[in-house]
């Protein structure tokens, strides 16, 4: 069997990254703060062990990558609770890079969707919170004891 032709859409990995950033808005993590203080919830789509690497944003909701528009659509048939029509979502990563990809695959459901520029890591640099990662998938990790 042969593999059907297909024409790439675009002729890099940056050149993707430049058109998902471009359809999305994009907050630094003091911005993302502001916006969790208002009522935005913050999805991390870090796999395990980054989390338990570098930390966890306390009250953000641990959502895999591979789970997400399931897990955040909520016509979904298997969303989260969480998940409901205009919550906000602000997507973090290791860097802000995957989280830019994955918020503008929800923005493309029509889901109110954002990403923190440098991830984890710049949240951590602007002394915001973070506590030891260990919360399990589709869990909100909790406050600093």
């Amino acid at each position: 069997m042969t593999a059907p032709t297909t024409s790439a859409r675009f002729g890099s990995v940056d050149e993707l990254l430049a058109a998902a950033r471009a359809g999305i808005e994009r907050l630094s993590p003091r911005e993302a703060h502001e916006r969790v203080a208002a009522g935005a919830l913050i999805v991390d789509i870090r796999p395990a062990w980054q989390r338990a690497t570098d930390g966890e944003i306390p009250g953000s909701v641990i959502v895999e990558r591979n789970h997400l528009e399931w897990r955040l659509h909520p016509a979904s048939g298997t969303s989260l609770p969480l998940a409901t029509d205009g919550q906000e979502w602000i997507v973090v990563c290791t860097e802000g890079y995957t989280s830019s990809l994955a918020a503008s695959a929800l923005v493309s459901l029509g889901l109110p969707a954002a990403d923190v520029v440098g991830g984890i890591h710049a949240w951590r640099a602007a002394g915001l919170p973070v506590v030891p990662g260990a919360t399990e998938t589709e869990h909100v990790v909790a406050a600093a004891p």
